[in-house]
């Protein structure tokens, strides 16, 4: 007989509820780690979350690696995202055919917006703008998800909510996310591909939301959980160790027993806490429900959501005599098949960006020889979530396929250096174990390295004569890896000139090297410099002058500089700086004095200010760590064979001035991002080109006014009076000055991809979904779009505007505002946003010290006003809580003040001066350490 929760003809809750009631409470309670036992007795096997599949398969050996994500959002392609997502999705699956223990949960894909260009994990997210993160990660996680209307190919995770783009102190930093910053900025991101129904978890992430840890946080249940429609159709997974920070960093709760229980109260379903041993999470949780900190009602929950997410993936459906399961013609060696490779070739193709182009320098002619040379020149580089290519080719020899090896000439730029150690006079060679030994009397073959600099001070040492690099072994330094990778990492160092010596520092452990003196090996032991052994360099190549030589002698240069995504940032390092470091800077100008019409190819994680690099080249070509296919890709472009059509998905700014701040959130009130800011942009949201150009002409709207609910048809005739097709990208953007609540100077509300041919023209349609442009209304506890004159700004970026078209939305005009709450403030400055003592409320608390705060308050209600009562603490005795009211002129007048209670909570009433009039812009005015919650507008005779 076929039990119920195998029998796939019922509803999942059905089969679900079935398999629940069959276990026994331990049985449940087990579940709730990473890692689930098997329940042998129900025929269930063990059961892991979890496979990292950002860019394809990622820790289970040779799969297809595609472009990383910020290179699959550059194709701004959803459909492109939704293929890929599907062949990684596939392969995932073919793994598991080898490997039980593979699971079919996926932890991608990452859809924190990508605010701050200094994150280490840009390379991860998808843009800048949440709404296009969500389009292209709900396209990525639908193909991950499968077409099968019933059972999943994989069962995605969204990464990491909330709030989360930064690496220092990431586990103890509470990032600020006023009201309107959380529901514009924040939450469309991941709502976007929870409603579309394709993604069947989430990753929590470490850091606290106005001092809330999110592993805690109400918004789980009140925003996250509440958009799948289904309480059980969402899972909630910790990120790694995350729920022991509650206690050990974050100091949140006592002890472990106190925090788990929390976590599974505030919607958490998978503990992923001390790796694979469950033992220390099952005793805490175990020891919540002895104290009664948590119900059993509340395992069971967690328990029902994880075996829908199981039961989703076809675990628990019997076979049905003479039918092929879903999936089963997934075969081991779909892993890296030519369709899958084809498929990368044509992701790194359509990611890669046309920054600027000068003086014809591309696509590269037919004839004549190419010179590439940089340290990315023909090398192919993984990041931490990426697999293990099946295959790589890096951009020369790509080029060599194509044109012939003899007219491709390649130079890395490393210098090769011999070390002489300066206590024994003897040279640094590579035993036949890999070992580093001073112990050679002359700087032969053996004797040679090759010095790269990723970031500023911090090398690679490869061995000439074996190519490996040089990386910390078991008991001492040993050239023996193949590339730069792990989680610490163990293959940098930073140099340490002085007197005409050097000293090393190893990156991984933070010491410098010592040479034994009795057997001359080479270790990072010494805690500080002064210990150190000091070496002299004797340089028998300059990279930068065979650079220069070797492009010296070509018809065309390629200059291919960028970063490993191991070095200077990556997940647990945030980059100190947008500048290219200074070695590949120079190497370019090296370059660019004998062939002033290089191409600078950059090959990145996240953007580079690049000063006058970028008027000192002829043309200007950004990709991504493309995957494998990085060199097919390139080339296809840099031939001409595939047309640029690449565009950014986040800006690339001048410099590190005008960035948006890391913790605090609210670009709004800073003026910060593509949407709020107009400062400081080198290449804008949106930003790309071709090697043709089109003319926008006859731009059109199909209405001039709409309503809430409702599209607009936005049309314009492209023009293409060249000899080349061009694929364009046509975006659209609204503004709208003079709203009553301040709308963004752009927002992105369409896009689509227009292939123009030669001497012809093409018209694109875009349909704007007037729901688009709603805005947060505080006081009202809604996001609704505003009646007022809007204008859609008609273009190829977020700032290169060829038309505006104007359009007015009617509705309910927004009535004059009643303060509730201080948290929901419009604009502010010191401002902490906190958790109120045992309720759970967001509160302001003045931070700045000697200053305190301000809370602007726009369009409040002024008629018959008589008082503002204000529930606040102050810290001191004599402190005041003062009103202020803006002028005509702008200026902030006095309009009241009121003392505050020194160390609790009480109704602070402020009798109000404000002049004629229906509305009023107030600000309060906290002195530092104080604390606001509630509001309310009085009338009548204050008390």
């Amino acid at each position: 007989m076929t039990l119920p929760f195998r029998d796939t003809r019922l509803p999942l809750r059905e089969r679900v509820d079935d398999l629940l009631d069959r276990l026994t409470p331990g049985e449940r309670l087990a579940m709730l780690h990473q890692h689930a036992p098997a329940v042998p007795r129900l025929g269930l096997g063990a059961f892991r979350t979890g496979t990292e599949a950002a860019h394809g398969v990622a820790w289970l050996g040779a799969a297809t690696v595609f472009p990383q994500t910020v290179g699959l959002a550059a194709t701004w392609d959803p459909d492109l995202l939704r293929r890929v997502g599907g062949a990684v999705g596939r392969e995932v699956r073919a793994k598991k055919l080898t490997d039980p223990d593979v699971s079919l949960n996926v932890w991608a894909p990452v859809v924190n917006p990508l605010r701050n260009p200094l994150w280490g994990r840009n390379e991860e997210g998808f843009s800048e703008d949440p709404h296009l993160t969500a389009e292209l990660a709900t396209a990525y996680a639908a193909g991950l998800r499968g077409e099968h209307p019933r059972v999943w190919q994989t069962v995605p995770t969204l990464k990491h909510f909330l709030a989360y783009d930064g690496e220092p102190w990431r586990a103890t930093a509470s990032v600020q996310v006023r009201e309107r910053v959380l529901h514009e900025l924040e939450l469309p991101a991941f709502r976007g591909p929870v409603e579309a129904g394709v993604v069947g978890a989430a990753m929590l992430a470490y850091n606290l939301v106005d001092g809330v840890p999110a592993h805690v946080s109400p918004l789980v249940r009140e925003h996250l959980r509440s958009w799948a429609g289904d309480p059980d159709a969402l899972a909630v997974v910790t990120d790694a160790g995350a729920p022991g920070n509650l206690v050990r960093l974050e100091r949140w709760a006592g002890d472990l027993a106190t925090a788990d229980s929390a976590a599974v109260r505030a919607g958490v379903d998978s503990f992923t806490d001390d790796g694979d041993d469950p033992g220390p999470t099952l005793r805490a949780l175990r020891t919540a429900l002895e104290r009664g900190e948590l119900e059993q009602a509340d395992v069971d929950a967690a328990v029902r959501r994880l075996l829908t997410l199981r039961a989703r993936t076809g675990e628990f459906d019997e076979d049905a005599p003479g039918e092929q399961r879903p999936y089963g013609d997934v075969r081991t060696d779909d892993v890296g098949c030519a369709a899958h490779v084809a498929l990368a070739r044509e992701a790194a193709a359509a990611g890669v960006v046309l920054l600027r182009d000068r003086g014809g320098s591309l696509p590269l002619p037919a004839s004549g020889t190419v010179a590439v040379v940089g340290p990315l020149a023909d090398t192919v580089l993984t990041d931490w979530y990426s697999g293990t290519p099946t295959a790589a080719t890096g951009l020369a020899a790509a080029l060599r396929e194509r044109l012939g090896a003899q007219r491709v000439l390649v130079a890395d730029g490393s210098d090769r250096v011999s070390l002489r150690h300066t206590a024994s006079g003897r040279y640094v060679t590579a035993a036949g174990d890999g070992a580093l030994l001073a112990g050679a009397g002359a700087a032969g073959e053996d004797a040679r390295f090759d010095v790269t600099e990723w970031a500023d001070g911090v090398v690679t040492l490869r061995h000439a004569a074996t190519g490996r690099l040089v990386t910390r072994g078991e008991a001492s330094l040993a050239a023996t890896a193949e590339r730069v990778g792990g989680w610490v990492v163990q293959e940098t160092f930073r140099t340490h000139a002085d007197g005409g010596t050097l000293a090393l520092r190893h990156e991984g452990t933070g010491r410098w090297v010592v040479v034994d003196p009795t057997t001359g090996a080479l270790s990072p032991e010494a805690a500080d410099r002064d210990g150190a052994a000091r070496f002299v360099v004797r340089t028998h190549r300059s990279g930068t002058e065979v650079a220069a030589g070797t492009a010296a002698g070509a018809d065309r240069v390629l200059v291919v500089v960028g970063n490993d995504p191991h070095v200077g940032g990556r997940e647990t390092q945030d980059r100190a700086s947008l500048a290219l470091p200074h070695a590949a800077t120079e190497l370019v100008r090296a370059v660019r004095e004998v062939a002033p019409g290089c191409v600078l190819v950059l090959v990145s994680s996240y953007p580079y200010a690049l000063g006058g690099l970028a008027d000192e080249v002829g043309s200007l070509v950004w990709s991504s760590h493309a995957g494998q296919e990085l060199g097919h890709g390139l080339a296809d472009v840099l031939l001409g064979d595939a047309e640029p059509s690449g565009r950014l998905p986040q800006t690339w700014y001048r410099d590190d001035a005008d960035l948006p701040d890391a913790v605090d959130h609210d670009d709004i009130t800073r003026r910060a991002g593509y949407a709020w800011g107009e400062r400081g942009v080198l290449f804008p949201l949106g930003h790309g080109l071709g090697y043709g150009s089109v003319g926008y002409r006859r731009a059109h709207a199909d209405r001039a006014t709409a309503r809430a609910g409702q599209e607009v048809a936005v049309s314009v005739e492209l023009v293409n009076d060249g000899e080349r097709p061009v694929v364009e990208l046509v975006q659209v953007y609204a503004t709208a000055p003079g709203l009553a609540v301040p709308f963004p100077r752009r927002r992105l509300l369409a896009h689509r991809r227009v292939r123009v041919e030669p001497r012809s023209s093409a018209t694109a349609v875009l349909d704007v979904a007037v729901d688009r442009l709603a805005v947060r209304d505080v006081t009202r506890e809604r996001t609704a779009v505003l009646p007022g004159a809007y204008h859609l700004l008609v273009g190829s970026s977020a700032e290169d505007v060829r038309a505006e078209l104007p359009l007015v939305v009617e509705g309910e005009p927004l009535p004059p505002r009643e303060p509730v709450r201080a948290a929901a403030f419009d604009a502010g400055e010191g401002v902490e946003l906190v958790p109120r003592d045992g309720s759970g409320r967001t509160v302001v608390r003045a931070a700045l010290p000697g200053w305190g705060a301000r809370l602007e308050f726009t369009g409040c209600a002024a008629a018959g006003v008589a008082a503002l009562r204000c529930c606040a603490r102050g810290e001191r005795t004599g402190e005041e809580l003062l009103v202020q009211v803006r002028g005509a002129s702008g200026a902030w007048l006095p309009a009241g003040r009121a003392a505050l209670p020194a160390g609790s909570w009480a109704d602070v009433e402020v009798p109000l001066r404000l002049p004629a009039g229906e509305r009023a812009d107030l600000r309060l005015v906290l002195p530092a350490g104080a604390l606001a919650d509630e509001l309310e507008l009085v009338r009548g005779a204050p008390r």
